[in-house]
């Protein structure tokens, strides 16, 4: 009798789990292989992200599924039980935690972005604000902000252009940050659950400060690191935070340079500012590190790099290894654009060396049509969406804590954007019908912003594939027991796979992965 009142306990608490229903998804397609979900004033598909609560009453563990398919699923809600037996040919079995924490995903605050945002009424905007960041939507947890303009700005500017201006007496925020990118980050804030962590990137000092006298093309801080310039350039940063601080908004980090490669290019045709690691060293321990300890700053996280992988082991070297800059250094970003060509080795050269002191966050991705430019937004393209979720499982198989997005929402064109340099954003606004197109990128983020919390750690697992050769996993444990699996299948079929949880009586899950698919599982876990 007692089994069978637990039985009827666990049937009622499942079928109540199911009854909770999200908001679902306006499908339609355009020229791709899948769908975008459509967004507008008066709808925008939601989630139910069941929260996972433990039933004294049900001795049975059971699992949550979320599933978005190609085929249109987007993260759909289902249960179910674990079983005593396995069923599937491919298994992954959960070992342990591992030191590698989760910091978050997020998104930029560019111009073009937060532009965008309030080209939509006022009703379409909060609904793109809560889709990325309220408990209805996907709630990122990270938030980068250009310092000053970048190549996703509408013009060239810099907070002080104001030729000589060393005290940065004319230091001023643009009319992008106090009309656009601050009410954003407000607004986000203000729907969020969850703290947003925010974090500055320069793209290019104020154009009387570098060598060439241009914002753009090739150019470095003018004389040395501890010179003057190099200590104005310092000010600057704490200017920006505190202007930041000031109008409401605290900064948690900061990168030293966006991509500081660029500004060693000839020609380079937008904002950049050239460094090696040499200088970038030097500039943290001589001025950087210090005038953020002299001004109140210190524990503003300073994040070297942020750039592309293949310099990573290199550059990490040069600036980690010594120990003045390194006091004021937190972390590592690097950025995604040649990932298919550079493999995670270097990450983990780097990380195996630094990783057990200082934390690495890509801050930087986004698809582009770099050969013909003109097909940089492609409505519903379901590989855009596969590239996102498999790049973030690899990232975070080799000791990445995080993954930040580009910009948020772009227009159709994919901008705007000074130079031409367009490119597709998981979120596309169509200002004339008032509307806003999720695409698969979207959903790829939210698999993991969404169910992998700040503070998760990294469980490691052993695989054994006999036929599933395009479905890989990665397991996160987050508080209060609950673990977290991400799996995705890049082939055309689908295939029956086996978790096994050691801790968990009984311990299978077993379930189908849909073809071209990204799944996530969560269940309470004992040990």
């Amino acid at each position: 009798m007692a089994g069978l009142q637990a039985v009827f306990f666990h049937s009622v608490f499942i079928l109540g789990i199911i009854s909770v229903q999200s908001g679902p998804c306006i499908p339609q397609r355009f020229d791709q292989d899948s769908i975008v979900c459509v967004c507008n004033s008066t709808y925008c598909d939601t989630y139910a992200n069941i929260d996972l609560e433990p039933n004294p009453a049900n001795p049975i563990p059971y699992y949550n599924t979320y599933m978005t398919t190609r085929s249109g699923l987007r993260m759909e809600h289902k249960s179910g039980s674990f079983d005593l037996t396995k069923t599937g040919e491919n298994v992954f079995t959960i070992k342990k935690a591992t030191g590698q924490r989760i910091k978050g995903f997020g998104g930029a605050f560019t111009d073009a972005a937060t532009l965008t945002m309030n080209s939509l009424s006022p009703q379409a905007r909060s609904n793109l604000i809560d889709a990325y960041f309220s408990s209805k939507g996907i709630e990122y947890n990270i938030g980068r902000i250009p310092m000053g303009s970048c190549d996703f700005s509408t013009h060239v500017y810099s907070y002080d252009d104001t030729d000589g201006d060393f005290s940065l007496e004319h230091f001023s925020l643009a009319e992008e940050d106090l009309n656009h990118k601050i009410p954003a980050i407000k607004d986000a804030m203000a729907v969020s659950r969850r703290n947003i962590s925010l974090f500055g990137s320069p793209w290019s000092s104020p154009y009387w400060m570098k060598t060439n006298l241009n914002m753009t093309g090739r150019g470095s801080i003018i004389g040395e690191p501890g010179g003057e310039y190099y200590k104005t350039w310092a000010k600057y940063f704490v200017k920006f935070i505190q202007a930041y601080k000031d109008n409401g908004v605290n900064i948690w980090g900061v990168t030293t340079q966006n991509e500081p490669t660029d500004g060693d290019i000839p020609g380079f045709n937008f904002q950049c500012l050239g460094w090696t690691p040499q200088t970038q060293r030097d500039f943290i321990a001589k001025d950087l590190g210090p005038a953020l300890e002299a001004n109140g700053f210190g524990n503003v996280k300073v994040m070297i790099f942020d750039d592309q992988r293949e310099l990573l082991p290199y550059w990490t070297n040069v600036v980690l290894s010594d120990t003045e800059a390194a006091k004021y250094v937190s972390g590592v970003a690097v950025h995604w654009y040649i990932d298919l060509l550079v493999p995670p080795s270097f990450i983990d050269r780097a990380y195996e060396k630094f990783g057990s002191d200082y934390f690495f966050l890509n801050t930087e991705a986004c698809e582009q049509d770099l050969i013909n430019k003109n097909r940089s937004v492609l409505l519903g393209s379901w590989y855009r969406g596969e590239h996102y979720f498999k790049d973030i499982m690899q990232d975070l198989q080799h000791g990445i804590s995080g993954w930040i997005d580009w910009n948020m929402a772009l227009n159709m064109e994919g901008g705007p954007n000074w130079v031409n340099n367009f490119a597709d954003s998981p979120i596309i606004v169509n200002a004339d019908k008032d509307e806003f197109y999720k695409q698969p990128m979207y959903y790829a983020m939210g698999h993991y912003s969404k169910f992998v919390t700040p503070g998760s750690v990294v469980v490691s697992h052993d695989k054994n594939i006999t036929t599933a050769k395009g479905v890989d996993a990665i397991f996160f444990r987050r508080d209060r027991d609950i673990m977290i699996g991400n799996i995705v299948n890049i082939d055309e079929q689908s295939y029956n796979i086996t978790v096994v949880d050691p801790n968990t009586q009984p311990n299978y899950i077993n379930i189908e992965i849909p073809a071209k698919s990204f799944v996530t599982l969560q269940w309470f876990t004992t040990s």
